[in-house]
C-alpha cells in the first residue's frame, strides 16, 4: 500500500468512527431513525476501505503480470510474436490485407480468377 492509499485508509476510519459516535450519541438523545441513519452512514466508509485495498491488489497484481510479461525473452513477448509471425506468414498480398481478406492483387499467386460462367 502506497503512502495516499495509507491516508485514505486513515481518513475512511476516522470518518466511519465519527459517525458510529455520533450513532452513538443520537442512541441516548434522538428518535430511532437518526440513529439508523448515522449507523448505516458509517458502515460506507468501511465499504469503501475494503474496496480500496481489493483495488490495491488487483494494481499490486497486474503490475506483477506486466512485469512478467514485459521481462526479455517472457513468454507474453514470445506468444505476441508468435501470434505476429504467424498472421504474417498468412498474408499474400497488400490488398489482401486492408480489404480483409476479399480481394487479392493481380499479381497474387493465391488470387482466384473470376469468371462469368454461372
Amino acid at each position: 500500500m502506497n503512502r495516499s492509499a495509507g491516508l485514505l485508509s486513515a481518513l475512511y476510519l476516522a470518518t466511519s468512527t465519527g459517525l458510529a459516535w455520533t450513532a452513538v450519541l443520537a442512541l441516548r438523545h434522538d428518535p430511532p431513525w437518526a440513529v439508523c441513519l448515522f449507523a448505516a452512514a458509517s458502515l460506507v466508509p468501511v465499504i469503501a476501505l475494503v474496496r480500496e485495498s481489493v483495488l490495491c491488489d488487483q494494481r499490486r497484481a497486474l503490475a506483477e503480470m506486466w512485469r512478467r510479461a514485459a521481462g526479455p525473452g517472457g513468454p507474453g513477448a514470445q506468444a505476441a510474436d508468435d501470434i505476429v509471425r504467424a498472421e504474417l506468414d498468412t498474408a499474400c498480398c497488400e490488398r489482401w490485407w486492408t480489404s480483409c481478406g476479399t480481394d487479392h492483387d493481380s499479381a497474387c499467386r493465391r488470387r482466384v480468377p473470376r469468371n462469368s460462367a454461372a
